[in-house]
This record gives C-alpha cells, sequence and structure tokens, in this order.
C-alpha cells in the first residue's frame, strides 16, 4: 500500500482555516501529522460531573458541570445585562457571568444553559465577593450538535476527550478539528513505522486504529488500546535509534588497549594507594579492563553514588591506555569541576603525574588542563602537550571539544556528569581521531533500570553500589523558612561546626538580588526555576535567596562574628572561583556561599554542613548532589534545607523525601515521577517538544522491554533500515540527532 506523506505535511490552515490554524500555532501544532499527535491529555465521561471544591484561583480548567439556574438581568450601575448561571456537581456550585450591552445578547446563552442540562466549561478561575466563577466561559452542552435522538443517545455515553488547550482554543474547537482531519485519513495516509509483523505478535492495533481510538473513541476500551499502541511505538522508535547506535559502534575499529604485564604506571599507581579498593570498584574495574582490551569501541556507563569511587576506576582506566601507548582525555561540564579533577588526580598520582620534572617518578606521565578562559600562554603550553603525546591525561571542559585541540593518539574518552552533555557533543571526541577511541561515562545521577535502558541504551552498564568504608552519615533536615526560631538555631549551627574547625556550605539559587528569578543562574550552575505545581497556580512567592546578599547578611549576623564568609558563583572570572574554592579547602574561608556551581565534583573533607535556601526550588536530583558535597571526611554530614513550600505541592514532597532517604535510586524513582516526561528526554531542552507523549519511563518498563526486544534483532539485521523507511523517517523526526540529549539534568 502507497502512503501519501504530503498528507502529513500539510499546513493546517488549508484544512481547518485561518483563525483555527493560528490558535493551534500557539500550541506548536502546525500541520495535520502534528495534530493528529495532539493527543487527549484525560478524557471526561459524560454521566460524570467534575468536583467543583478542587478548582484553584487562576487556574485555567475545563469542567463538566450540570446547569442548576440562569438568570438574566440589568446592570442599574454600569449599564448593560448580566447572565448568572449556577452549575453543580451534585454538591458543590460554581457561578458563571456572562456580559452584553443588551439582554437579547444573552439569549441565546440563556436558552443553552436551560436547567438541567449538563455542559463541558472552560475558562480561567476567578473570584467574586469570596466565590470562584468564571467569567465568559467557553462551553459546550453534552448531546447537542447532533442530527437525530439516536445520534444523542450515543454522543452521550461516549468519552469526552480533553486536549491541552488555551484561552484561545477550547478542547473542543480542538476536538472539532482533529475530527475534520481524521476523518478524512485512511490506513494509507499514516505509513506505520511499526512493522505489521510486530503488531500482530504484541495484539497492537494499526496507527489508523489507534489514532482513532484516542481522538474518538465510543467507550474506554477504545481509547486505552489506541493509547497502548502509540505508547508502544514510542518505546520502539527510541529503541530502534539506541540499536542503530548500538550496531554502528559495533561495526567500528578501535585500538586494544591491553594491560602490560610487568612494570606499569597501573601497577605503580596500585602500589601508592593510601586505601583498598572496594569489591565494586574491583569488579567494575575488571569490566573495563577487559572492553579497553577488544578492538571494538568500549561503550560503557559508570554510575554510582557521590563518594563511591567512580574517579579512581577512571582514573586506572586512563594509565592503563597510557601504558599501551595512548592517552586519555577528561571531559567535565564547568570549569570549576575540571579544575577539581586536575587537583584530584594529581594528587591520586602524585610523582606518576610529574614527567619531565624533578622529584617525577621513572615511570610517570603529565596530567594538563584546557579550559576556554586559559591564558594564551598556559593554552598554548597544554595544546602542544595534548598534540606531542606528552601529556597522557588531558582534563577540560567543552574546550576540548574545540576543532583547534588535537591529540597523538586519543584512546579513551572519560565524559563526567553525561546528563550536562548530548550525545552529539560526547561523540565529538570520539570521532575527533582516526580510529574511534573508547568512551567511559560517568555520573553520580542515580538512574533507575527503566530510565538506563531508555534514555542510555546504546552503553554497557556498571554501577557502583558500595561506598568506601569508613565513610560518615549525613543527617538531612528541612528547615522551615518563616519560623525565626528554627532560622535562628540554623546559623547557631552553622557556627558550631565553624568552631569545631569544619567548614560549611551555603547555597543559593541566584546571584544577585537584581536577577529575575528565572535566568538568575546560568545553564552552567543548572539551576531549575520553580514550576507550576499540579495542584494549582503558583503561589506568591518571596523573592529568591541570592549569593551576595546572603553573604552580606551571615558577615554581619552576631552569630558568626568573627567568621570568614566567602562567595562562589558563576559569573566570577576562573582565576576568582580557583582563589575562593582554595581559601575554602585550606580553611581560610570557613563559609562559603555559593550557587550550584558547587553542585558535582568539589571535594572539601572538611566541610560538614550544607544549608540550601529556597530548597524547594531546585530538582531532587540536584538536592542530593548538593548534599553529597558534605560528610566527605572523617565527621558526619549535615544537610539543612530551607523551604517555603507549601504542604501538598510537588515541591514540598520533593524535599521531604530528600530527608527521609540517602538512596539515590528511590530519588531519581520520585524526582522523574513528579517532573514532566518532557523533561527527560533532550528535545524539551532544545526548545522542541519531547517525543515521549504517552510513555512514561518511570511506569511503563514492561513496554520498553518489549520494545527494546524487538527493535535489536531487527536493527541487528539491517543496520541502515533499508526495508523500513518509515521507521527510519521517525527516528529522524523524533530524535533529531542534535536533542538526542536523553537525560536531562534533575
Amino acid at each position: 500500500m502507497t502512503a501519501e506523506p504530503d498528507r502529513l505535511l500539510e499546513p493546517l490552515e488549508r484544512v481547518v482555516g485561518k483563525r483555527t490554524a493560528e490558535a493551534l500555532d500557539a500550541l506548536g501544532v502546525r500541520t495535520v501529522g502534528d495534530l493528529v499527535r495532539h493527543y487527549p491529555r484525560r478524557y471526561a465521561e459524560p454521566g460524570r460531573l467534575t468536583d467543583l471544591s478542587e478548582l484553584a484561583l487562576g487556574e485555567h480548567v475545563a469542567v463538566m458541570a450540570q446547569v442548576r439556574q440562569a438568570t438574566v438581568r440589568t446592570m442599574r450601575s454600569r449599564g448593560g445585562s448580566l447572565m448568572q448561571v449556577g452549575v453543580t456537581d451534585g454538591t458543590h456550585d460554581l457561578q458563571l457571568t456572562f456580559f452584553a450591552k443588551r439582554s437579547g445578547a444573552l439569549r441565546s446563552h440563556e436558552h443553552r444553559l436551560r436547567p438541567g442540562k449538563v455542559a463541558l466549561f472552560t475558562g480561567t478561575v476567578g473570584e467574586y465577593r469570596g466565590a470562584l466563577q468564571l467569567t465568559h466561559p467557553d462551553y459546550q452542552v453534552i448531546g447537542e450538535d447532533v442530527d437525530d435522538e439516536a445520534a444523542v443517545l450515543v454522543e452521550a455515553t461516549r468519552p469526552i476527550p480533553i486536549y491541552p488547550s488555551s484561552a484561545a482554543l477550547p478542547t473542543w474547537r480542538i476536538q472539532r478539528a482533529v475530527r475534520t482531519v481524521l476523518d478524512t485519513l485512511t490506513e494509507a495516509d499514516l505509513p506505520d513505522p511499526v512493522p505489521a509483523e510486530i503488531l500482530e505478535q504484541r495484539g497492537l492495533v494499526s496507527l489508523h486504529e489507534a489514532l482513532r481510538g484516542v481522538h474518538a473513541p465510543f467507550a474506554d476500551a477504545d481509547w486505552r488500546r489506541g493509547q497502548a499502541r502509540l505508547r508502544y511505538e514510542e518505546a520502539f522508535v527510541l529503541q530502534a535509534a539506541l540499536a542503530r547506535r548500538r550496531a554502528i559502534v559495533a561495526a567500528e575499529h578501535a585500538v586494544a588497549r591491553p594491560r602490560r604485564e610487568g612494570p606499569s604506571l597501573l601497577a605503580d599507581f596500585d602500589a601508592r594507594l593510601p586505601f583498598t579498593l572496594t569489591p565494586g570498584q574491583v569488579e567494575v574495574g575488571e569490566q573495563v579492563a577487559t572492553d579497553l582490551e577488544r578492538p571494538q569501541p568500549m561503550q560503557r556507563l559508570l554510575q554510582g553514588e557521590v563518594g563511591s569511587g567512580k574517579t579512581v576506576v577512571a582514573l586506572r582506566a586512563m594509565l592503563q591506555v597510557v601504558d599501551a601507548g595512548g592517552q586519555a582525555a577528561l571531559l567535565a561540564p564547568t570549569e570549576v569541576l575540571a579544575a577539581q579533577h586536575l587537583r584530584s588526580l594529581r594528587a591520586l598520582l602524585g610523582p606518576l603525574a610529574e614527567e619531565g620534572l624533578l622529584g617525577g617518578a621513572e615511570r610517570a606521565t603529565r596530567v594538563v588542563l584546557l579550559t576556554g578562559s586559559q591564558s594564551t600562554a598556559a593554552r598554548r603550553e597544554a595544546l602542544l602537550d595534548a598534540a606531542s603525546g606528552r601529556a597522557g591525561i588531558v582534563v577540560g571542559t567543552h574546550a576540548l571539544l574545540s576543532p583547534s585541540v588535537q591529540f597523538a593518539e586519543l584512546g579513551l574518552v572519560v565524559v563526567d556528569e553525561q546528563h550536562r552533555f548530548g550525545v552529539e557533543q560526547r561523540d565529538a571526541l570520539r570521532t575527533r581521531a582516526g580510529v574511534p577511541p573508547h568512551l567511559l561515562v560517568m555520573t553520580a545521577t542515580p538512574i533507575p533500570r527503566t530510565v538506563a535502558m531508555t534514555v542510555f541504551g546504546d552503553l554497557e552498564t556498571s554501577m557502583l553500589l558500595d561506598v568506601p568504608a569508613g565513610r560518615p552519615g549525613i543527617t538531612t533536615h528541612v528547615v522551615p523558612a518563616d519560623n525565626e526560631t528554627w532560622m535562628t538555631r540554623t546559623w547557631q549551627r552553622v557556627r558550631e561546626e565553624v568552631d569545631a574547625g569544619h567548614r560549611v556550605y551555603v547555597v543559593c539559587p541566584r546571584i544577585s538580588p537584581d536577577d529575575p528569578a528565572e535566568g538568575a543562574a546560568t545553564a552552567e550552575e543548572g539551576w531549575e526555576p520553580a514550576r507550576e505545581d499540579e495542584t494549582g497556580p503558583a503561589r506568591p512567592a518571596a523573592p529568591l535567596r541570592a549569593v551576595l546578599e546572603v553573604a552580606e547578611e551571615l558577615a554581619a549576623m552576631p552569630h558568626l562574628a568573627g567568621v570568614e564568609v566567602g562567595v562562589l558563583h558563576g559569573r566570577m572570572p576562573p582565576a576568582e572561583k580557583d582563589e575562593a574554592m582554595a581559601r575554602f579547602s585550606s580553611g581560610q574561608l570557613q563559609v562559603l556561599v555559593a550557587t550550584t556551581v558547587i553542585e558535582v565534583g568539589v571535594d572539601v573533607p572538611e566541610a560538614t554542613v550544607m544549608v540550601i535556601l529556597d530548597a524547594d526550588r531546585f530538582g531532587l536530583s540536584q538536592l542530593h548532589q548538593l548534599r553529597g558535597r558534605v560528610g566527605r571526611g572523617q565527621a558526619p554530614g549535615l544537610c539543612l534545607l530551607v523551604s517555603a513550600a507549601a504542604e501538598g505541592t510537588d515541591a514540598a514532597t520533593r524535599v521531604r523525601t530528600l530527608a527521609e532517604t540517602t538512596d539515590g535510586f528511590r530519588l531519581a524513582g520520585v524526582d522523574l515521577e513528579l517532573r514532566r516526561e518532557g523533561d527527560v528526554l533532550g528535545a524539551s531542552q532544545s526548545g522542541g517538544r519531547s517525543s515521549l507523549r504517552l510513555l512514561r519511563v518511570v511506569r511503563h518498563g514492561d513496554v520498553i522491554a518489549e520494545a527494546r526486544q524487538d527493535a535489536t534483532p531487527l536493527v541487528m539485521a539491517d543496520p541502515d533500515l533499508a526495508r523500513w523507511p518509515v521507521l527510519q523517517e521517525a527516528i529522524g523526526t523524533w530524535l533529531d540527532p542534535r536533542r538526542e540529549e536523553f537525560l536531562d539534568r534533575a
């Protein structure tokens, strides 16, 4: 059957008219294909009325209610006429108000909204004299606009699709537009990315039938069947894309980097380690070492909790590559973290990192830093060390991705905090050399199995679950921001820790009081602006705390008299950042007020307290990362979450959950449940819509596993997807390579 792809690319203006097309365009719906993929967000039952007690002021709603009474009267004070309609859910009431210059203009509303009628009303919830109301709501009376009595009965029993809509375009106008388009489409107009034999094997309906089921169901079973098929389709296209990446890499040739027998840098490093590797580090190290010995590129994800020892595993892999004549590059997301890695690697290696220097070991290499803000002389020297091969390990930020950076023989790329980099970015280094280097991706953000299968399905996964012995625990408490007694005790606690010789972080979501709430922190700092909770509109909030003002307040506090307070944020020049961290590490500064630039990698063993102001405005995994900056030495850690979140909101759930557990995998699962699903895939970061509309990676692990099982053999048999052009096109459309940044930061 020949497909007609032009139908799906047809502009909507030709089909539904200019006015409706313009309103749909504001929702990101521009073509026939976009419209049929604009799925309902829920379904209303004609016989079930909306619970009106759940409405929140300022919320744009679609409610099903029954008309109780309707009256039209003349307004004496301002002229014109007013129609007031009382609607009910059987228990609670809601007022609807319509205005007009003349009473005659309201007669059509009065005729349609007769007592006893049931209608779907949409509008923004307002308030008048203490009661909630909708002013000039748009509405659709159930059972109207049908030709005969039999049709009325059918329409009155069908589920009603409720679409993501806007004030300019209510849900039923979207429904009409969808039906206008859908009723003219045939099977041939809807090329299916899922092969027919797989649909049959899984008992799934065709794309045409699925779309009719979700948009025009006669019974709940229709839309459930349609959703199940469309959900599987999303999983299948994604898993096919990942399987194709795996197949491409498997077909590539890499230089094997075997372990050297006898004396070697790796052996010397192991001999000088002041601690014993954990069983997990030994096991994962063996997996990585074995991968490096193969002539195919290693593609491995190493995930583990903060403090589980990922850096040592990565360094041992880098030394194996250096022993075998290659070089390693460590890519970090921020300059602060890159500098931290440089210090950590040099400290761990000692004389082994001082090749050619006085005091350097007999077998040694060099570890150099390459960032965008280095001086010209320092950058030139680092570039020369990398190009000549003198530096066995090159640590850097995005600057490493520059075409001007050349390596003598790049054998391994280690990407730290993968969620800060896109697939395209991590591939930039992989494809730089003539022969692809091995790839080790590290993340301290725990990833539930279903998420890893979805977002990192092109990588083999290793996990470090155990933490080195002797690491103390961290206690977490929520501090109500409006409780003056608790806040006073917070700063007293800070003073106690300082007096005990420890250090304290204070984290703020903004740099300066003048910064707007949304744009205060830089992308580098990974700040997540607060979102409107699903339970109601965002409430007016107190201004977010800012680094510069908080530092001044703390310096002036009697509790903290004599305590040195410093600042660290993304706008500071790199030299000032390094100086601030060095002073904090040495103890010259006891309290460091910072943005989330300290979120990952920063390691100060003497830091024991983390105070996070406006904690409810951060993501859950981000809070977990911040908390992991303390309790890294011999003394236990304390994390104080200062929050003003109202009980029952998602923000309050995030903060409370963090206080309840240190299990990163549980936190990651809760975080994904709370977040919009689009945040899991990179499309939302790039300004596009997520390709996942119905698939929920936390809830639908079984669907993902089935799709992976079906997609893998199909792709392995035909990596170019020559036999499956519709699937190939769907991968290109849904997963634009520029947007394949699968795991969003939390």
